[in-house]
């Protein structure tokens, strides 16, 4: 018998199919992280990381995403680069630009801009600066792989232009009892998918001063952040729903302006604004991969 042969078999290892169909994987856990995070301190990159509880020996807000705060003083610059072959920005406070190999550009608060897969770029703040950075470098880790090449061009979402068009469609989504009041943010790239890169997805949400949005569900994680919110507004998060589709024991997950926190895959949850203030959230996922997949399973309740 060929040595190699033997040696390969002590790699071998077999289950039975129904003991071994549902691996007991980690469970992906409704995490917040507050705004103290970034309010203060030096200029620096926070990240959101739940390695230990998702079992990774690389840093992780979810399977395949990274979710970070971005600090920067005023008058001060920052550099960051990830092994990823996507990054969404959103500009949560203060003013500034972005220096990379395609150029320069401005931005401020309200803001979103993404960036393909780069040798880096640099932030400079003209104001006390928090920017919210996610990434899929996990998923790379994952995989063992490096990007090769660009997926997408950058792409810059103005505040006046998401907030134009959102604008323009409240009436009749509050009308017609829509699910969610918001844009699915694109790239021209990405038209396939309809995503905001070719792995990632993120929505632009407003949440009316009252109003109830119903429970859905997906099998991507959301690394949610709470743009501006008044008080009593909130998420709640289950993973069953009842007949008349409120959810069953849910967790509740408070927003707070500038804070994040993360939605489990298939979990169901709902947006609940009590107070006299619109608010507005911008979910980031792993949906843009999964709809290539063809695995994101969107549900809606009736």
């Amino acid at each position: 018998m060929n040595t190699l042969n033997e040696q390969w078999k002590k790699q071998v290892v077999n289950w039975e199919y129904s003991a071994a169909a549902t691996p007991d994987l980690s469970a992906i856990p409704i995490q917040p992280f507050p705004a103290s995070l970034h309010e203060t301190g030096t200029t620096r990159v926070i990240e959101l990381d739940i390695s230990t509880m998702l079992g990774t020996s690389y840093p992780a807000s979810s399977p395949c995403l990274l979710a970070n705060y971005v600090h920067i003083c005023s008058g001060e610059s920052i550099q960051t680069h990830a092994q990823a072959t996507s990054e969404v920005f959103f500009v949560m406070r203060g003013s500034g630009q972005t220096i990379s190999d395609d150029g320069v550009i401005t931005w401020q608060q309200g803001d979103a801009f993404t960036l393909p897969s780069n040798a880096g770029v640099r932030h400079e703040a003209d104001s006390d600066t928090a920017l919210y950075w996610t990434h899929d470098a996990p998923l790379l880790q994952y995989l063992g792989v490096s990007p090769s090449s660009p997926r997408f061009k950058p792409a810059f979402y103005g505040h006046a232009a998401m907030h134009s068009e959102v604008d323009a469609l409240r009436d009749i989504a509050i009308r017609e009892n829509r699910n969610r009041v918001g844009i699915i943010l694109g790239n021209k790239d990405c038209i396939g998918t309809k995503t905001i890169t070719h792995s990632m997805w993120a929505l632009f949400n407003l949440l009316p001063a009252g109003a109830v949005q119903k429970a859905h569900r997906h099998n991507s994680v959301a690394l949610d952040l709470a743009v501006s919110t008044g008080e009593n507004t909130y998420t709640l998060i289950g993973q069953k729903v009842d007949a008349h589709g409120d959810i069953i024991n849910p967790v509740k997950a408070v927003w707070e302006p500038n804070t994040v926190f993360i939605t489990p895959p298939g979990w169901w949850h709902s947006h609940h604004n009590e107070s006299d203030q619109d608010a507005y959230v911008f979910p980031v996922q792993d949906a843009g991969l999964h709809s290539y997949l063809r695995t994101l399973d969107i549900q809606f309740v009736r």
